[in-house]
């Protein structure tokens, strides 16, 4: 995954950009990068890793070396960015989010035409970033380029561009992530989250629309390419990558968990002593349910992070196992004897929620009830880079599905494991949970889910889990 900021002042914005930036280290642990514009000088562009550094540590020297009155930057899992590239339209840098998934053929058809080649590598494959910004460049102007990169790619893309006029802001053609303007007396920013310009002094001003493509400068921002009327945002950003203070059309994170968790409890006939969330993104779902249920809610384990890298930041999966478990200290007197009810936003692998479930029990927990706030993700997305599972028999669910059917399972056969009245559902979340040997196990319902968002349920994505586009 990864987030992006861009900022256009009347004054210096590096400030701004810094910890516009900053603000989305949650989004990503490898990459991060920012890229300004100063009249007199022209573009300076700074990349680090951060892997094991978090982004302001590395980044202490350009904010005080860096000028400029706009500015670029991001936070990623993946590529390294932003990419300054020099063509026919000018310089310009450019960060972006999304998934090309036809890389490859779009990448054949550039290089067969002779007009430019690739630095960016990164295992063998081409920075996406660069090869959106080649994209661009095949036409004539930016907007042109723009919207042939976003209907040529499948997939998703959004984008900021750098260039000496402005910046030019393009949410993806359906809306599957957001970008969100904010503004203040001197300038205006484009964020990914909403939350990350509100203590820089900015005001909310609007969500661009699915497919618009707007340019930014210190005294406004103009749409120059109107948005479509149909939107596909990703219901994933509430249920887990979204920082809880973000707002998504409208919709705040936490409220959106608070609601998860009370559909949950409404469904529930368990009666557990104390209901606890995964830190941290299972919290606010965990304090929903107990509100509504009534069972008290407790932390039997808080995480350390003081000296701990991001669980899944790790190239090897049991590193990243292993670094999840150490971060978790138990609580003894809030485990022994009791019968716990543990929620998460997700469960993907599988792995590390078994490894939590035996360390309760062996901190003395009697049971381990888990509920996920989201429903079984059976489907890799085909959108975004919201992890890195190489395959989707990675997930559990595929795995299990696999073992009841005896053989790979076809797409139409997949979906009836995804209907949670249907037997083969329940025969799966069955077996699912005896594999990890919790105690009990439920999965929020889809359709409480889209309850859960409080928007259209036709503007949300939920291939994830239904399978449906």
């Amino acid at each position: 995954m990864g987030g992006f900021f861009g900022a256009a002042s009347k004054d210096d914005c590096v400030f701004d950009l810094f910890f516009g930036v900053d603000y989305h280290s949650h989004l990503g642990t490898r990459r991060a990068g920012m890229a300004v514009y100063d009249k007199e000088n022209g573009f300076d562009r700074a990349i680090h890793n951060i892997e094991n550094s978090p982004f302001r540590t590395k980044f202490t020297k350009e904010s005080n070396s860096m000028h400029g009155e706009l500015g670029i930057g991001c936070i990623s899992d993946y590529e390294a960015q932003p990419i300054l590239m020099r063509s026919h339209h000018g310089s310009f840098a450019i960060v972006t989010v999304g998934k090309i998934n036809n890389s490859k053929e779009i990448s054949e058809k550039i290089l067969s035409q002779g007009s430019t080649h690739f630095f960016e590598m990164q295992n063998g494959e081409i920075n996406q970033t660069e090869l959106v910004a080649a994209i661009i460049n095949l036409k004539e102007n930016f907007i042109d380029g723009i919207r042939y990169a976003q209907e040529l790619i499948e997939g998703s893309m959004s984008m900021l561009i750098l260039t000496p006029k402005g910046i030019y802001c393009a949410r993806d053609m359906l809306g599957r992530t957001p970008i969100c303007i904010g503004q203040k007396e001197d300038g205006f920013c484009a964020s990914f989250e909403s939350f990350a310009y509100l203590n820089l002094g900015y005001k909310e001003l609007r969500e661009l629309g699915p497919g618009e493509i707007a340019v930014m400068t210190a005294e406004g921002v103009k749409t120059l390419v109107a948005p479509g009327d149909k939107m596909r945002i990703c219901t994933f950003l509430w249920v887990y990558y979204g920082y809880p203070s973000s707002s998504y059309e409208g919709i705040s994170v936490e409220r959106m968990r608070y609601n998860c968790g009370k559909h949950l409890a409404r469904r529930d006939t368990v009666k557990p002593d104390l209901v606890a969330g995964v830190p941290d993104s299972g919290t606010a779902h965990a304090i929903g349910y107990s509100n509504e249920s009534g069972v008290e809610f407790s932390r039997p384990f808080v995480k350390y992070t003081p000296t701990w890298p991001r669980s899944f930041m790790p190239t090897h999966q049991n590193k990243r196992n292993l670094i999840a478990k150490m971060k978790l200290i138990p609580i003894h007197d809030l485990i022994d004897g009791k019968s716990l009810m543990l929620i998460d936003d997700s469960i993907v692998r599988g792995t590390q929620m078994r490894e939590t479930t035996e360390f309760l029990y062996e901190s003395g927990a009697k049971e381990v009830h888990i509920r996920s706030a989201c429903p079984p993700l059976v489907f890799g997305c085909k959108y975004l880079n919201f992890s890195r599972t190489s395959s989707e028999m990675e997930l559990i669910t595929r795995r299990v599905i696999k073992e009841l059917e005896g053989c790979d399972p076809d797409d139409d056969t997949l979906r009836e494991y995804t209907d949670p009245d249907g037997e083969k559902y329940k025969m799966m979340v069955d077996k699912i949970c005896e594999q990890l040997h919790f105690t009990s196990l439920s999965y929020h319902r889809l359709d409480d889910l889209l309850d859960s968002v409080e928007i259209d349920p036709e503007k949300l994505c939920t291939y994830c889990w239904s399978g449906k586009e």
